[in-house]
């Protein structure tokens, strides 16, 4: 589950979509990790009666393992769908109604939504169980879900682990899940009460979350029910009125992201991204790129779902992003036209030297140097007669997270 590769697995996978009033854009990279575990849904327009309006997104972040995270992301939606809709079906086939002429299909109430998110997690946690090499022991993977389920007036938040969902709303993070770690009080009191204990941080010393589907070895305490097991399937569920001339932007990340930026920090470097691109993709390709140069060793994944009223490109943004890009390629350049008494500069000595550059226009919010790092690197590459084509090795990689870590490059 630690297990580390000797070079980050750069390609990424991507997905992008409009409908609703929504534009998504998605990215996820397997990074340092021997495996990718990570998984994702996207869906514009629900396949159920009256819910053509909503939509529905998800990250999955996989532990031991891929085989829940994967099954989640193909069936999850379904199990809530199933489970919300349930009262209104009943109510649609009451006497009286015009075959002729039938209503037209009502969408499911709030506390259906939020009671059907319940039972939909709880639903596919048991179904799973049954599955040979997860009961057998075979397979012991588990995974987090964190979601976002959209009505045309409602934002359902779902959070079940320690990925992460934020609101960017008014130009400020206003809404963020709240992660389930065993050292919060109250998974802790339920992990006690089933016999087990917090240790370093972890159920049994060994799980980092405490609330995740799968994870079977961490649910089979007898005589308790299946929330109130070391490690519970059962999600929260936040729901908020959307507010069209406020809402901006939502992301959904998992913890290899959150590991390396705050809310704000994710939000802000977004935000300014959006304002200089318009290709969704692109921006969470940055996203993921920068959280690789800022020391993240985790596969990574995000979901950036632009509301109506998200930053759209501005001529000044671009312009700046353009000299700011301009300027570090001619630091570069006049670096490398000179080498010094050592010979010619390894990329950790430029870095070093950009530090020390008091006229360097503003960098990015939130990313600072590390996002611009493919530019720095595309210079360095071009001039330098040493490259190696192989990409870069552990020891360059750890001296750029030793120089992105000074304060200087999280300007």
């Amino acid at each position: 589950m630690g297990a580390f590769l000797d070079k980050p697995k750069t390609e990424k996978y991507n997905s992008h979509g409009e409908g609703n009033g929504l534009r998504y854009g998605l990215s996820s990279m397997q990074g340092w990790r021997v495996e990718m575990e990570d998984a994702h849904t996207a869906v514009l327009g629900l396949p159920a009666p009256g819910m053509t309006d909503w939509s529905f997104f998800a990250v999955y972040d996989g532990h031991a393992g891929s085989k829940v995270a994967n099954y989640c992301s193909k069936h999850l939606l379904e199990h809530i769908i199933t489970a919300s809709l349930g009262a209104g079906n009943t109510q649609s086939s009451q006497s009286g109604s015009d075959v002729s002429n039938p209503p037209a299909p009502v969408p499911p109430a709030v506390e259906a939504v939020k009671a059907g998110i319940r039972t939909g997690f709880l639903k596919i946690d048991e179904h799973m169980r049954s599955f040979s090499d997860l009961r057998n022991g075979m397979d012991r993977s588990g995974s987090t879900a964190v979601g976002i389920l959209l009505s045309p007036d409602h934002f359902f938040f779902i959070n079940c682990g320690d990925s992460r969902a934020v609101l960017y709303r008014n130009s400020q993070v206003c809404f963020s899940t709240l992660d389930h770690k065993p050292c919060n009080p109250r998974e802790r009191e339920r992990i006690q009460n089933a016999g087990g204990s917090v240790m370093i941080q972890r159920v049994n010393g060994s799980l980092a979350v405490s609330r995740a589907l799968g994870d079977y070895d961490y649910k089979c305490v007898d005589g308790k029910g299946p929330t109130e097991q070391l490690v519970s399937p059962e999600p929260e569920v936040f729901v908020m009125v959307r507010a069209p001339e406020q809402d901006q932007f939502v992301i959904l990340a998992c913890d290899g992201i959150w590991d390396v930026m705050s809310n704000e920090e994710l939000c802000e470097f977004v935000k300014s991204r959006l304002e200089v691109c318009d290709d969704l993709e692109k921006v969470c390709n940055e996203v993921v790129d920068t959280c690789l140069h800022k020391g993240s060793r985790d596969n990574m994944s995000v979901v950036l779902v632009c509301l109506p009223n998200a930053p759209k490109v501005s001529e000044e943004a671009v312009r700046k992003d353009t000299e700011l890009n301009n300027y570090l390629e001619s630091q570069v350049e006049e670096m490398l036209s000179r080498p010094g008494e050592e010979g010619f500069p390894d990329l950790v000595t430029v870095m070093r030297n950009l530090s020390t550059d008091s006229g360097m226009p503003p960098l990015p919010p939130g990313g600072g140097l590390a996002s611009k790092r493919s530019v720095i690197e595309a210079v360095y590459n071009r001039l330098n007669p040493y490259r190696e084509e192989d990409g870069v090795s552990i020891s360059i990689y750890n001296k750029w997270v030793f120089c992105l870590s000074l304060p200087i490059y999280r300007r």
